[in-house]
């Protein structure tokens, strides 16, 4: 379900719960207070939809007690694709494990109101030391093993080539957007670099795209992102020169 009526300043939502009331119910009621909300009804639904880059959700709404993949491997998952806001819903109390794992817990029902406290509360982890993200993948393996089955290694050789040429390019262009506090312009390039990225499987830099895509506003994060992407990309040289040898 797509909600409408998005007001900018609110965080798209990605809620994650297999039961379909409880799910169109709480998608509803965070639609109409402003939230965009995209909704799937299990784990591995969830990770596609984030996989194809269509939207980047600002908070994920997790239901405890899902079939199939669920728990802290899901939220190692989503981790790994750049979710900073994990919050748990349920009817009971989870397990302190989960709790551990995430960054909050709603015990349905909640209001929107209960969001919003509970978001408060958590800076978002992008404010943390560059390194805190060091064991985070460079490149999708499954990416880069399907680009080695359809072209031969100089051709991939050069995909990740040409990945690296482009940051460059957008980095120094970002910088001067984020020094002249130019919004638009940095949602665009978080955009592009987000698509970019995300398309050669570069999972760092693609999660940083999609940051300043959704997060323009916040000019301290995006100087501190900044250089994290600069890091991101340093990691992707040194990735390319061990994997690819000239």
């Amino acid at each position: 379900m797509l909600g409408i009526g998005e007001k900018h300043e609110l965080p798209t939502i990605l809620l994650i719960d297999d039961d379909l009331v409880s799910r169109e119910v709480i998608a509803t009621v965070l639609t109409l207070h402003g939230h965009m909300v995209h909704s799937a009804e299990d784990g591995d639904e969830a990770l596609r939809m984030l996989g194809a880059g269509s939207f980047v959700p600002g908070v994920v709404l997790l239901d405890t007690q899902l079939p199939g993949l669920s728990g802290p491997e899901l939220i190692a998952q989503l981790r790994q694709l750049g979710q900073d806001e994990i919050i748990l819903i349920s009817g009971s109390t989870p397990s302190d494990e989960l709790i551990a794992a995430a960054d909050g817990f709603l015990l349905k029902p909640f209001g929107p109101e209960d969001l919003q406290k509970l978001l408060s509360q958590h800076n978002p982890k992008i404010d943390q030391p560059h390194d805190a993200k060091a064991e985070e993948l460079i490149i999708n393996p499954t990416t880069l093993a399907q680009f080695r089955q359809l072209m031969t290694e100089t051709t991939v050789r050069e995909i990740y080539s040409a990945v690296v040429t482009d940051l460059h390019k957008r980095l120094a262009t970002l910088e001067k957007a984020i020094a002249e506090g130019n919004r638009d312009e940095i949602r665009r390039i978080g955009h592009a670099i987000k698509g970019g990225c995300g398309m050669a499987g570069a999972l760092q830099a693609a999660r940083i795209g999609a940051f300043f895509e959704s997060s323009s506003d916040q000019l301290d994060n995006c100087a501190l992102a900044l250089q994290e992407l600069y890091s991101a990309t340093e990691r992707l040289e040194r990735m390319l020169e061990k994997e690819f040898p000239a």
